[in-house]
């Protein structure tokens, strides 16, 4: 009996063995990349028109979609809140639960998932082709640094970008949210800013607006570093957009969970 279960203690510990070994080999690569990135984007030549080509991609491309989910993220704050509170008679309070909501988690969260899954998936795919045909052997071997023309370039623009999004996902949801209250209780857009930002101070705007260059940070680094560490042709193409994407909101799920904490810490 005591060898039967020695046997299976072997084979359990050789079967997770590799997936640890590959964890920690995935978290070093992670990490090298990073050093690679960080020395492309700050040593000159810069490349400026591949920037601005990216932060159209990113930004302008990417803005009907944050802006739709927002907008639907307003509507449903305004009917959830709306419900409950008319319950206890409050619904002078809905407005400040609105904007509050949308500009200190709501916006900012939806804006980096939303991002995530386009942009993310985008790029991973398309520096996983270019990475399995040979394209960035090619760009190497014409003296041009792809961590500079293909990496730090989206990167800086999903840094770019992420909180200019997250002003429009907040705009369109608070619109929105004003909308869906006047078909029940009709206020002036006026009187439901007023209400809603009376108690809105520079703490409650600026640092969850501005935690979302993190998230796109996170969505730009890992979704190059997928895309360039693709193999085995087009399923391995299919493989790395889809991990850049999963890989890209569970970061953003738990660098909110970081950031929501040190902004109550160095903002209350």
């Amino acid at each position: 009996m005591q060898s039967a279960l020695a046997k299976l203690n072997s084979r359990l510990a050789d079967f997770e063995a590799p997936k640890a070994l590959s964890l920690f080999e995935w978290f070093g690569e992670l990490g090298n990349f990073c050093a690679r990135l960080a020395k492309a984007a700050i040593s000159p030549p810069y490349e400026g028109r591949e920037l601005v080509r990216q932060l159209d991609e990113v930004g302008s491309k990417s803005l009907p979609l944050v802006a739709l989910a927002g907008a639907a993220t307003g509507v449903v704050l305004s009917l959830q809140t709306y419900a409950s509170f008319s319950r206890f008679g409050a619904q002078s309070l809905l407005p400040a639960v609105i904007v509050h909501s949308l500009v200190e988690e709501s916006g900012p969260i939806v804006t980096g998932l939303i991002v995530a899954g386009r942009v993310g998936a985008g790029i991973g795919a398309e520096l996983g082709s270019m990475r399995v045909t040979e394209q960035i052997d090619a760009i190497e071997a014409s003296a041009v640094n792809p961590y500079k023309y293909l990496v730090a370039t989206r990167v800086q623009a999903c840094i770019l970008m992420l909180p200019l999004l997250t002003l429009a996902a907040d705009a369109c949801g608070i619109l929105m949210g004003w909308l869906t209250n006047t078909l029940t209780e009709p206020t002036s857009l006026q009187l439901f800013l007023e209400a809603g930002t009376k108690t809105l101070t520079f703490n409650d705007f600026l640092p969850p607006t501005l935690k979302t260059a993190v998230f796109g940070l996170i969505v730009g680094l890992i979704a190059c570093f997928q895309g360039m560490r693709t193999r085995g042709g087009t399923e391995g193409v299919g493989r790395a957009a889809t991990s850049s994407v999963v890989l890209s909101s569970l970061g953003i799920v738990l660098a909110d969970v970081l950031l929501v904490r040190l902004i109550l810490v160095f903002f209350p």
